[in-house]
């Protein structure tokens, strides 16, 4: 139901001011205003909890239980006579009533709804959110084969509402209910146009636009436009179809690979203009290998490495999802350089401005359907109501070109399989044939996974398909493990308790670090387990700097947030830099996930307030379109990986140095290159060298000659392209005077600093109040003075920069402002 984005002919009102809601026991009304109540204001589009919240009334410190009540909203509607009503999602079991007649059941917060009506003078709509807790104790279904070990309520599984709020071990109990997405009330002055199919093509570089809608008006000159192109549309019963072909058309491409090529597209018919939003033209197909355990996705012919997250709702008590909830996280995350989000089969769909911005920004989507972790019903009325819901979702992404991927949900087949149950069971009627055919209806040709993860003679295993790897990280394995488990594509992965930058601290949690139950509830858990998230960076900081973490964390507090927010950077660029090397079968990894519910050290890249944390300036690293990385092979020396994902070749130097002390150069080498567009290439450190050195001290002929090794790869205007460093186990947190500088300046484009180094420093971190840095947590080379920006964490900040630089291996603070 997103398209018509505009239509000259119909007036559309979002029905958003004047609505009331009041909150009774169960099943006390039986139709509108039965009894008495206290009525307060609502905001709609939302929920209850954030009306609630807005009157003080509900908290997210202590968020009431709201499925356990009915919840009656009210509205007069404007206007007079006929009109179509449009509910885009109601959360969850819903009656819909107009002057006191009930006029629509819904059983699922996935469906829109539309209803036609009318409406005497000051009419009035009533919504009736009946209790989940009530609709669930009269549930029946069929027995489930097994049970889910992740949902607090196995009876979920019966009803089509999101489990966010049912996951207690990750997600705060905030119960989703209410008209969380837009009302709207359709008046036309003219025949409705109605059931629009639109869908785009290639033929070699021809764009093809195929649209067919309802339409019962009278005949008259009606046309397919796109830019200055436009082709008649002709009649077919009671529709009108058609065909515009575009030559040359730009294609879209996800950003790092090309530019995401975007085209107009609308309808006239007479005089009346419908405008139907932008598509874009690209072909896109699942490179599944020689041997069909791959997973590499082709677009527009070229094979392309996902560089992800897996996304989570801008906020979680709202679940908005209009442009200006999410367009400044979609920014962060093509800033970070990701080219692909999942949308996760335990969160909700996103609205039409989510897929409008990855089609604009070149973000590619990887959409779940939203069934995760159940053995699912398989008789027909529920069957009919997932048809439904996924005939819509098809439907509604028809001319989105970021759609990469469907897959029938999240951890289904992976939750069956690990109880120990045959493939039988791993599957069932909803991915076998329901998913596939809207698919197929409505959005053919774009790939389908029949669960996230599924491909292997387990659907878990790394090396088949999609995984949910968490070799690294949750299993606590060595970094190695990264190349060992032969990962094809990390539909999750890099589950850390990731810790948030001072001013977020500060700001939000201003609590013992660790010690603090308020602390402790932000940090994600598996249910039911002895140990979370924070035991798992806690292992990695021990095994990366040889650091006794309980002493720390109790004796210095500061010292241990610093290392665990480069424990998770560190892991974080090491895993993803050896799956992006030339040498490697991996084709994506997504981390789990992109943005936190709540303020703490949650799962998130970005925490709860929209500030990066440590982890995502990593990956912004490690996803650049243009990488150099550097892999210890043992007793083979350092390999250097370079990786040119754009559409030019590059001619630049490439050079190594070996440091002593971190700043005495003991091995050095460099020669010039071409990169060509979209390839990679490895080049060995002793090729550089010309000569044997120890890069990797696996040879052990007495001490370490050097402690890090700088690899760079510089244009010919001496400006660096890219840039790695790779240390000996145990150097990268060893303290020293570094003699850190910052100075701070302002130019047109704003605030920056200048850091320079007498020493390699390590995990450079800059902590303002008021502003982040464009980059952060890096190295610093001796004797190369480096410009960051630094960007207003709000609009419109007046006060000047002011805060402090440290880096893990330094004694020394430079401080500015």
């Amino acid at each position: 139901m997103a398209l018509p984005i505009a239509d000259s002919a119909v007036r559309a009102t979002s029905l958003q001011d004047g609505w009331e809601l009041a909150l009774t026991a169960p099943g006390a009304w039986t139709e509108p205003e039965a009894g008495a109540a206290d009525w307060h204001a609502a905001i709609v589009p939302g929920t209850v909890a954030q009306s609630l919240a807005a009157l003080g009334l509900w908290s997210m410190e202590r968020p009431e239980p709201l499925h356990d009540k009915d919840v009656w909203y009210r509205i007069v509607l404007p206007g007079s006579g006929p009109c179509r009503l449009i509910f885009d999602g109601l959360a969850t079991i819903t009656e819909i009533w107009l002057d006191g007649t009930k006029i629509l059941d819904s059983g699922s917060m996935f469906l829109a709804q539309e209803i036609e009506i009318v409406r005497g003078k000051a009419s009035r709509l009533h919504i009736a959110f009946r209790s989940l807790d009530a609709a669930l104790a009269r549930a029946k279904g069929k027995r489930a084969r097994w049970r889910s070990t992740m949902i607090d309520d196995p009876r979920l599984r019966l009803v089509r509402t999101t489990l966010l709020g049912h996951m207690p071990g990750w997600c705060p109990p905030v119960d989703a209910v209410g008209p969380y997405r837009p009302v709207t009330m359709i008046e036309t002055t003219e025949s409705a146009v109605r059931d629009i199919d639109l869908r785009t093509s290639l033929d070699g570089s021809t764009g093809r636009l195929d649209v067919s809608f309802a339409f019962e008006g009278p005949d008259q000159p009606a046309f397919l436009v796109s830019g200055d192109r436009k082709a008649a549309l002709r009649r077919e019963g009671d529709r009108l179809v058609g065909r515009l072909d575009i030559p040359d058309a730009g294609l879209w491409w996800p950003h790092g690979y090309g530019e995401p090529a975007l085209h107009p597209v609308s309808v006239e018919i007479g005089e009346r203009h419908i405008d139907l939003g932008r598509t874009g033209f690209r072909t896109i197909e699942l490179d599944r290998g020689t041997d069909g355990l791959g997973f590499r996705l082709i677009v527009n012919g070229v094979a392309v490495f996902c560089r992800g997250a897996v996304w989570t709702p801008p906020e979680i008590v709202s679940l908005g999802g209009a442009r200006a909830d999410c367009e400044p996280l979609l920014r962060l995350a093509r800033e970070a350089g990701i080219t692909m989000l999942r949308v996760g089969g335990t969160m909700v769909y996103e609205a039409p401005d989510f897929h409008a911005l990855c089609d604009e920004l070149g973000i590619l989507v990887w959409q779940d359907f939203m069934f995760a972790n159940f053995d699912y019903p398989s008789d027909e009325a529920f069957l009919s109501l997932v048809r439904a819901e996924a005939s819509q979702v098809a439907r509604r992404l028809q001319p989105s070109p970021s759609l990469a991927i469907f897959s029938g949900g999240s951890e289904v087949a992976q939750q069956a399989a690990m109880m120990g149950l045959p493939p039988a069971a791993w599957t069932n009627p909803i991915v076998e044939t329901v998913l596939p055919e809207a698919i197929a209806a409505f959005r053919p040709g774009t790939p389908f996974v029949p669960s996230s993860p599924f491909g292997g003679e387990l659907p878990f295993v790394a090396d088949a398909g999609c995984t949910h790897y968490y070799g690294v990280g949750a299993y606590r394995r060595p970094l190695e493990d990264a190349r060992r488990a032969n990962v094809r594509f990390a539909s999750e992965c890099l589950a850390f308790a990731n810790v948030p930058d001072e001013a977020t601290l500060r700001s939000a949690l201003d609590v013992a670090a660790v010690h603090s139950p308020r602390w402790k509830q932000a940090v994600p858990r598996d249910l039911g387990a002895s140990w979370d998230f924070e035991d798992v960076r806690e292992h990695y900081t021990a095994l990366l700097y040889g650091a006794d973490v309980a002493r720390l964390r109790t004796e210095d507090p500061r010292r241990y947030l610093e290392l665990a927010r480069a424990t998770t950077a560190d892991v974080a660029e090491a895993t993803i830099g050896e799956w992006r090397r030339p040498g490697s079968g991996c084709s994506g990894a997504l981390v789990w996930f992109f943005h936190d519910l709540v303020p703490g050290a949650g799962w998130g890249i970005v925490d709860a307030l929209g500030r990066p944390k440590s982890i995502f300036h990593a990956l912004k690293r490690a996803f650049r379109p243009v990488w150099l990385g550097m892999t210890d092979e043992g007793v083979n020396g350092l390999d250097l990986h370079l990786v040119n994902d754009t559409t030019e070749p590059i001619e630049a130097r490439l050079s190594f140095a070996a440091l002593r002390d971190g700043r005495l150069p003991v091995a050095s080498g460099e020669r010039e290159i071409v990169l060509p567009a979209r390839a990679a290439l490895r080049v060995s450190a002793t090729e550089l060298i010309g000569a044997f050195f120890d890069t990797t001290y696996a040879y052990r002929f007495g001490p370490a000659a050097h402690d890090v090794s700088l690899a760079r790869l510089t244009l010919a205007d001496g400006s660096v392209l890219a840039e790695a460093t790779q240390w000996l186990p145990g150097k990268r947190s060893e303290r020293q005077m570094l003699a850190l500088a910052a100075t701070l300046d302002q130019d047109e484009d704003g605030w920056f600093l200048t850091l320079a180094s007498a020493r390699m420093a390590a995990h450079v971190h800059i902590d303002d109040d008021h502003y982040r840095a464009a980059d952060d947590g890096f190295d610093l080379a001796p004797g190369s003075p480096r410009i960051v920006r630094l960007l207003p964490f709000h609009a419109g900040e007046e006060a000047p920069p002011e805060g402090e630089v440290r880096a893990i291996n330094g004694h020394d603070v430079a401080r500015y402002g």
